[in-house]
């Protein structure tokens, strides 16, 4: 695990009519009332969007459709776990989850099965001096996004 990092495991109230999930409760999740976004994102098999990460800004992330194969590394020098790295499966035939991670920690994914439908709650909207962005395969990482040790 990476310090501060959760991944939530969500409650499914299915019939023969479909499903109802509750994603996120503000006041239980958040611990605030203010949110600064909700983004929806499509993404496309195969696909790798990474690294990236944020300054100020706190991010929960939910996969609607499509499957994803998430990487997040800290990258916070006064963390605990400084230089961990972590992976994990997110969507389609996994357990129902959303995953959050604070700022300064660097995440990624590839869309395993897509096309991926992804909603992105952050805790500040966009702002460009807030990003912080590092090459998909920068070699301080060092993380393979072709082999990694899960599909």
């Amino acid at each position: 695990m990476i310090q501060g990092v959760k991944v939530k495991t969500l409650t499914t109230h299915a019939d023969e009519r479909g499903f109802f999930r509750e994603v996120l409760r503000m006041r239980d999740d958040f611990k605030v009332n203010d949110i600064g976004q909700i983004s929806h994102s499509l993404v496309y098999t195969g696909v790798v969007k990474a690294w990236h990460a944020h300054k100020i800004q706190s991010q929960w992330n939910y996969v609607v459709t499509g499957l994803i194969r998430v990487a997040l590394y800290d990258n916070r020098k006064e963390s605990k776990t400084y230089k961990n790295l972590m992976e994990f499966l997110v969507g389609d035939n996994q357990s129902a989850q959303y995953y959050f991670f604070p700022k300064g920690v660097v995440h990624g994914y590839k869309v395993v099965v897509g096309p991926m439908n992804i909603l992105y709650v952050t805790s500040g909207v966009y702002d460009l001096n807030d990003e912080i962005r590092i090459a998909h395969d920068d070699p301080s990482i060092g993380y393979n996004w072709i082999s990694s040790s899960i599909t």
